[in-house]
């Protein structure tokens, strides 16, 4: 693409600078440092302004965002934080679809020399991303929390709001939220440590809070996934142990069991299959394919819990990736495969999502274990389920990437990584194309372009949704919770005996008040 150069008088007074002010230019052979790192990114025509900080010594910062269609955007600086004006960015934007933008910055440095870098390139997708993002935001703390919040965050604007608090609950933790197809209409969130432990589901602003726990099911259900119809959710329960090493990344957790299970919706029914509760295996995180026909979860060999807990034990749990056909006019299960085994990656698969098509499978492989955001090695893979390739996606970084979602459109995915500090995990968006090919990663973008540098806390579990979460959940939850409107959960189907947490566990709980 050729832009046409303008000449340099017009350059010196659109951004406010008398000649007299400026002893001599210089041309610099590299784009300027930014932060966030905004260069040679695919970007949604539809996303907020990506504001940034020029990390480069200067008395005054001048940039100019161009393309091929529209009216330039200048912006001027004296702290070298650049903040970009939205509605002239998505004006420009939609007026570039399928194209590229260029941004030209220049500085004024102490000797009065005006230094121009080359410009930053970003390209502009065709395709949209779903304009909402609902994460749980919530301190890197261990196994104590005081402030968690479920935050609805719109990707159009620098719009947060809080749509779940913990506070007004007891300070009870606030985890595994879930939608329906994108969609605000029908959710849950799990519930923890709260006046009602179980899960808040909402339906067309109907609330109904669930204890899951049953005569055979012991264990508060986890990790939800919602079947395409809407009928069924299929949950993990387990027994977790949390852990501490020595030097690194410290924390670390581990199921002692785990076990799949599935919830009628309709009938507030927990149904539980024996071959997805096998005593010798740990089964978790499930997922369904967009068409509902399979139960995607993840399946490692069960271990003998009375021996001391060491290294040799622990680092040689790996899990494989499963399905098994599913039936949903029926509820019954086929036979289960192995889609994917960790003795042939060498490394252990976790969090599976397969793309709204049905033609990628993303998930996460780390050396050992199923909680891949304490895993520094964890990394994003894709695999095609048509031609059965597996390879690694170049979004990632040497620390941890975990908790991944795709937007409706199957063009964007969503994931939490801590490559920054190593202890914040913050939303990161990459473009994947028809192939598969994924580009560079984008932190998402704040109004302050130094919002990262002094917020500590972790952004985790993004979901896209395409429309914002009705009416107030919060409300709902705290009425609910009043009313003492806990509905108990039924048993179905065979009869297998689920595990119940042990009393020595440790479990996560709140901080004590000051």
């Amino acid at each position: 693409m050729k832009i046409k150069a303008i000449p340099f008088f017009f350059v010196i007074f659109a951004f406010g600078i008398s000649c007299q002010s400026i002893k001599q230019t210089k041309s610099v052979s590299r784009v300027p440092t930014i932060l966030p790192d905004y260069t040679e990114i695919v970007i949604p025509p539809n996303i907020a302004p990506l504001c940034f900080s020029i990390q480069e010594k200067g008395l005054k910062y001048f940039v100019e965002i161009r393309g091929e269609n529209g009216k330039p955007i200048h912006v001027r600086s004296r702290n070298g934080k650049v903040h970009i004006p939205i509605k002239p960015w998505k004006k420009l934007l939609d007026q570039n679809r399928g194209k590229e933008i260029r941004l030209f910055v220049s500085v004024l440095d102490s000797h009065r020399t005006r230094l121009e870098f080359q410009p930053i390139v970003q390209y502009v997708a065709r395709e949209e991303i779903d304009p909402y993002l609902v994460y749980r935001r919530i301190p890197p703390l261990y196994i104590l929390w005081k402030k968690i919040r479920i935050c609805e965050r719109n990707l159009e604007n620098f719009n947060e709001r809080t749509i779940l608090w913990n506070k007004p609950m007891g300070e009870g933790c606030l985890n595994c939220h879930s939608f329906l197809n994108y969609r605000p209409e029908h959710w849950l969130v799990q519930l923890r440590k709260c006046p009602g432990t179980g899960f808040l589901l909402i339906q067309e602003g109907n609330p109904m809070l669930v204890d899951p726990r049953t005569e055979r099911v012991k264990s508060p259900a986890v990790y939800p996934a919602w079947h395409p119809s809407g009928k069924y959710i299929a949950f993990s329960v387990n027994k977790v142990r949390q852990f501490f090493h020595l030097a690194g990344e410290n924390r670390d957790v581990i199921d002692l069991v785990s076990d799949l299970v599935l919830y009628h919706v309709d009938k507030n029914t927990l149904q539980v299959f024996p071959a997805l509760a096998d005593p010798s295996r740990l089964e978790t995180y499930p997922h369904w394919s967009p068409d509902g026909k399979f139960l995607y979860f993840c399946s490692a060999p069960g271990y003998d819990t009375t021996q001391i807990f060491t290294q040799a034990i622990y680092k040689k749990i790996r899990y494989d990736l499963m399905r098994v056909p599913f039936d949903p006019e029926t509820g019954t299960l086929g036979q289960i495969e192995t889609v994917l085994s960790s003795e042939k990656m060498g490394a252990s698969i976790t969090h599976p999502r397969i793309s709204p098509d049905g033609r990628f499978l993303l998930f996460c492989m780390c050396n050992y274990g199923n909680f891949s955001i304490y895993q520094p090695s964890s990394d994003l893979y894709l695999m095609d389920l048509k031609t059965k390739e597996v390879r690694a996606l170049p979004v990632n970084s040497h620390r941890s990437e975990s908790y991944h979602a795709w937007s409706s459109n199957g063009r964007w995915i969503v994931f939490s990584s801590k490559r920054e500090d190593g202890l914040c995990a913050r939303p990161y968006f990459s473009y994947v194309d028809t192939l598969g090919n994924a580009s560079k990663p984008f932190v998402l973008p704040q109004r302050d372009p130094k919002y990262y540098e002094y917020t500590i806390e972790t952004f985790n579990v993004p979901e896209f949704l395409i429309a914002p979460v009705q009416p107030r959940p919060q409300k709902i939850l705290l009425s609910a919770l009043r009313k003492n409107k806990l509905i108990h959960a039924k048993d179905q189907g065979a009869s297998v005996e689920m595990p119940m947490p042990s009393s020595e566990e440790s479990s996560w709980k709140p901080a004590p008040s000051k």
